[in-house]
């Protein structure tokens, strides 16, 4: 698995890394969860506190759990072998991964914040992965990360991209989308 290498500042972006049929596949396999109703309006906090707060996050989630779609499973199994190489090359000591879709509507993005949760470490490596097949610069939406001296990287949700970053303390923001916007989202978490 070429083109993800965190050892320069922690962030790794690379393009097609699915196809646009796998993208369509995945993004079918989110609108038969929802037409479920599997996905619930996101919260923030922890445990007891967890609380929805739509004008900090507007994405509605669904944690990918069985039963699982081909599509999913296949994409599980190719995010495996990320995990093993960045243990192997980084040994970041990744042990499992735990991903959701994440849909968010128009007018909706998520305020600056980080992913772990308070008094916890075991989510090490961020991973975003977007499933929108058609993406305009003007569509807005865009992960902004921001760097230890408040310089940021604004990266667009183009369809099959995979955005990887290290998680601890890492800051970043999703933009108000003005298009719906769905990706895949998760962490690779240690077993501390």
């Amino acid at each position: 698995m070429d083109g993800i290498d965190l050892r320069t500042d922690g962030i790794a972006v690379r393009d097609r890394f699915l196809t646009r049929p796998q993208i369509r596949a995945l993004a079918d396999s989110a609108r038969k969860r929802r037409e479920r109703g599997g996905f619930a309006a996101a919260r923030i906090g922890a445990d007891r506190r967890l609380q929805r707060r739509a004008e900090i996050r507007g994405d509605s989630i669904c944690w990918l759990t069985e039963p699982l779609f081909a599509p999913e499973r296949a994409l599980l199994a190719r995010l495996e072998g990320l995990r093993v190489q960045m243990n192997r090359e980084a040994f970041l000591g990744l042990f499992e991964l735990e991903l959701h879709y994440a849909w968010y509507p128009p007018g909706t993005g998520y305020a600056r914040h980080v992913d772990q949760p308070q008094d916890r470490n075991q989510r090490r490596v961020s991973l975003v992965l977007y499933l929108n097949e058609r993406w305009e610069p003007s569509d807005g939406g865009e992960l902004r990360i921001f760097g230890d001296d408040e310089r940021h990287r604004d990266i667009e949700p183009k369809g099959g991209r995979l955005v990887v970053f290290l998680t601890d303390r890492r800051e970043h923001e999703v933009l108000p989308t003005r298009q719906s916007r769905l990706s895949l989202t998760g962490w690779f978490r240690s077993r501390e």
